[in-house]
């Protein structure tokens, strides 16, 4: 996710496709990989774009260091670094920043510099029932602020906002995640839709492997709708340090917004 921006359209060069909230990997916060022993539970949210419903334990602190890129027909754009921080503030309520550098490669060169800052707020209503089948469900309302320069490609030059709802159920092994929400996306671009859902499994104690599927409509006029998939993972480095990677593509009108995108993390729990 995380559920961010890439790359925003530079409107007077129109040298990248529009990234909004999922086209260029939103990728982002998230979700606790709380380990304790060998009782290692199920990763959700990074390294995907579809985001996860959980908040990190009260007090603590879940950070991803992580870069990306996305490649299309007229360039590569990403994040070099991307800081995902996460706090637990209160029981079910989380707090998220994510300040990050950005960059665009075209055949007119590469800019590179501050990124557009996203924040948010996590809130868990319902509990999963391990039991049961009642999934875990939050409301996540996130904000895009222009902190990033919209002339030189690297932030969108207006405040964005991006209103998901995500579900979790765990079976067994078997992690499954998703939902979706609504960005509302002014200036030069047009409101959107995102829905997403993932599904992970335990290989190993230390290994966790799924992937996701993913549809993102149009947020600027004369694109189309761009559906796609990650693949990926996470493995565990030590008690509170993970490995988070993914990779994929667009699934349709893949050249004009996502030949291949990437995801590479380093997440700490303190």
């Amino acid at each position: 996710m995380r559920r961010a921006l890439a790359v925003a359209r530079d409107t007077k060069s129109d040298e990248l496709s529009s990234s909004g909230f999922g086209i260029a990997l939103r990728r982002y916060r998230w979700c606790p990989l709380l380990l304790l022993g060998y009782a290692v539970p199920a990763l959700a949210g990074p390294p995907f774009v579809t985001d996860d419903p959980e908040p990190p334990d009260l007090g603590r602190w879940e950070v991803n260091y992580a870069v990306t890129n996305t490649v299309s027909k007229d360039g590569e754009a990403g994040m070099a670094p991307l800081v995902d921080a996460n706090y637990g503030a209160l029981p079910d309520l989380q707090l998220h920043i994510q300040p990050q550098m950005a960059y665009v490669r075209t055949p007119k060169g590469i800019q590179f510099g501050p990124g557009d800052t996203e924040i948010g707020v996590k809130y868990r209503f319902v509990e999963e029932d391990e039991a049961g089948w009642v999934p875990m469900i939050s409301l996540y309302p996130l904000i895009e602020l222009p902190t990033g320069d919209e002339k030189r490609g690297l932030g969108a030059g207006v405040a964005r906002t991006f209103v998901p709802l995500w579900a979790q159920k765990s079976f067994g092994k078997w992690t499954v995640y998703g939902g979706g929400g609504y960005g509302i996306n002014p200036g030069a671009g047009k409101n959107a839709w995102f829905l997403g859902g993932v599904g992970l499994y335990q290989l190993t104690d230390a290994l966790q492997l799924g992937g996701e599927a993913f549809q993102q409509t149009a947020e600027a006029p004369g694109d189309k709708d761009s559906p796609g998939f990650n693949l990926g993972g996470s493995y565990k480095l030590a008690e509170d340090v993970s490995l988070l990677f993914s990779a994929g593509r667009g699934l349709a009108n893949a050249s004009s917004s996502n030949r291949f995108s990437s995801y590479l993390a380093l997440q700490v729990i303190y």
